[in-house]
């Protein structure tokens, strides 16, 4: 992918894990609803001719569904035809955002607000799983409006009366359809072939489902045809459910994510009995985005040995939302947090905030932290915006306003003003030493992008801190993806001693991260590099085995290219090109125990 900031143009990036991913197709990837990151689309969104039949018949798909033909108009030239669950969710963002507008359009040479300009919109992926829940905020809508919309989506009174009561009054339009949609699919509810069997997702903490396409002669939002969803779920599932069982349940997220347990907190389980397969030697760690497509977490649960996955959100460790789950073979009694605490809202991140921090910006966390940054286009929008507007701001312009904030993580630095996270910012979040990713030929651009694809450290170091009495004298490790690594700086500052670290990591911009931060901190045992993990086949792991006598620690986080919330073209699960690097990690995981266990 090309990102590119203010001050430089770099090359391509592959994109390698966690949740903002490049779709390998190519198609155009979704706009946002104003502009928002450091890229410049050279090729311009896909455009359709107006005497295009397709365009003719998409703008009276969307006009029989109550959207006024102007603003249809308009959002099929920002966006282009193609991704048409990007114009559904732009369309009611703009009737949501524009119900309240009472004052008309000003004259072109009049400064712009929030709303008059969307001809930047960026062609780039977010990930959009950790903050789909404030996307829109209509809390303030009436219900009666909130039913007036459903219906005019195409839902009955009944299921749209059922949802509201169901989801609460502060529910926003889209989480309430996405709970129709879910209640539709545990009812096994099937609609007719569809003219546009087009593909939305939307998910929270408890489902990720979809939301379907209408065809043009019936306002209805409806799901695809029982061969559609079969192929679905046969994908989702891995193949590790029969067709009759494809409506089993599947894993749930819990609410908190808070994991077998917090620091200073009664832990959850008392318990737990791990499978005759899953135990040491050696003990493995797994990490990946909680909020995977249906079907993931049980396909990679039912892999590494039928273990529950422990599913975590950073906020409880730092001052950052990071929902992610975790198998693991570890101890789950006797953990310890990192000392000194880092700190956990943002005013003890950031202090000098605080006397900027507008009374109604009411975060108190920032959400994910992504491989990308908000431009300083938006930025200088956002201060126009606040700069024209009075003391305090409209509902309009506080709406905008906090929205981009939580979309891009924006902190206020002054009077109006907002700037993202800077790299080194982002590093004390996370755990990372300061520096850890500056300098030694790593560009603005891929700091970020490295920073957005690693562990939390806090959070890490949590689970792996029963490791400190059980190997008193150092530890080895097989890191897999290692990206910058997390797990070893974890370790490292849990005080275990690293005998040898075998890290395997595709890019050479982490690897030579991983390997200053090894010499850096005057580490004395042995690390190993290696680009690929297909590399390593059972000879060259049998080899390793043998020059270390084994490994004490198995760890890894494969790509979440295929599985993360902002890849809306190719989130094909664990069947994707990059995610399927996640049987990978089981091969290898699995070839280690088999050659141990031999030689035990």
């Amino acid at each position: 992918m090309d990102w590119t900031d203010d001050s430089e143009d770099d090359d391509n990036i592959s994109w390698e894990s966690d949740e903002e991913a490049k779709p390998e197709n190519s198609g155009p990837p979704p706009a946002t609803n104003f502009p928002t990151v450091e890229q410049e689309d050279h090729a311009g969104p896909s455009r359709v001719s107006p005497a295009d039949p397709s365009r003719s018949k998409l703008i009276s798909h969307f006009v029989g569904m109550g959207f006024a033909e102007d603003m249809v108009t308009k959002v099929i030239d920002e966006n282009g035809e193609r991704d048409v669950n990007t114009l559904l969710e732009t369309l009611l963002t703009y009737k949501v955002i524009g119900t309240s507008t009472s004052s008309p359009r000003s004259s072109n040479n009049e400064k712009k607000g929030p709303d008059d300009d969307f001809s930047d919109i960026s062609n780039v992926e977010f990930s959009d799983a950790d903050y789909v829940e404030n996307e829109i905020e209509d809390e303030d809508i009436s219900e009666e409006r909130k039913l007036l919309t459903l219906v005019e989506m195409g839902f009955s009174k009944d299921e749209a009366a059922s949802a509201v009561g169901r989801c609460g009054q502060n529910a926003s339009i889209l989480e309430i359809a996405d709970s129709i949609h879910a209640a539709q699919l545990a009812e096994g509810v099937e609609g007719p072939e569809e003219e546009f069997p087009w593909t939305c997702w939307s998910e929270d903490e408890s489902t990720t489902s979809f939301i379907f396409g209408a065809s043009t002669d019936k306002k209805r939002i409806r799901r695809w045809s029982d061969i559609d969803r079969r192929k679905r779920m046969k994908m989702y599932s891995q193949g590790s459910r029969n067709e009759d069982d494809e409506d089993l349940p599947s894993l749930s997220l819990p609410n908190p994510m808070i994991g077998f347990g917090l620091p200073n907190g009664r832990p959850l389980l008392t318990h737990r009995k791990l499978p005759e397969a899953a135990m040491g030697p050696p003990y493995f760690y797994y990490e990946n985005v909680a909020l995977a497509p249906r079907g993931v977490w049980d396909t990679i649960s039912r892999f590494l040995y039928d273990i529950e996955p422990e599913f975590v959100d950073s906020k409880f460790f730092c001052a950052a939302a990071r929902k992610r789950g975790y198998i693991h073979n570890l101890p789950i009694h006797n953990r310890f947090p990192l000392l000194p605490l880092p700190p956990r809202t943002i005013f003890e991140a950031f202090p000098m905030t605080k006397k900027w921090w507008p009374s109604w910006d009411t975060r108190t966390h920032l959400n994910c932290l992504q491989t990308c940054t908000a431009s300083a286009k938006l930025t200088e929008r956002i201060r126009s915006a606040l700069a024209d507007s009075d003391d305090p701001p409209s509902h309009n312009t506080r709406q905008f306003v906090i929205n981009e904030c939580r979309k891009w993580n924006l902190v206020w630095v002054g009077l109006h003003k907002v700037a993202p996270l800077e790299p080194d910012e982002i590093e004390m979040l996370l755990g990372f030493p300061r520096n850890h990713t500056r300098g030694g030929g790593s560009s603005r651009t891929e700091r970020y992008k490295s920073l957005g694809n690693s562990f939390q450290v806090d959070t890490v170091a949590y689970h792996l801190s029963v490791l400190k009495d059980m190997f008193p004298n150092g530890i080895t490790m097989l890191s897999l993806f290692s990206g910058i690594g997390g797990a070893e700086v974890a370790l490292h500052r849990l005080g275990i001693h690293l005998k040898a670290v075998v890290s395997v990591e595709i890019s050479e911009v982490n690897r030579n991260i991983v390997r200053s931060w090894w010499e850096q901190t005057n580490q004395t045992g042995t690390l190993i590099d290696i680009a690929d993990v297909q590399q390593l086949n059972g000879d060259k792991i049998e080899q390793l085995i043998h020059t270390f006598g084994g490994f004490d620690l198995v760890v890894g986080g494969s790509p979440c290219n295929n599985l993360a919330g902002s890849n809306r073209v190719s989130r094909d699960g664990l069947e994707g090109k990059h995610s399927a690097l996640f049987y990978d990690y089981f091969r290898i995981l699995d070839l280690v125990k088999n050659i141990m266990g031999k030689e035990s």
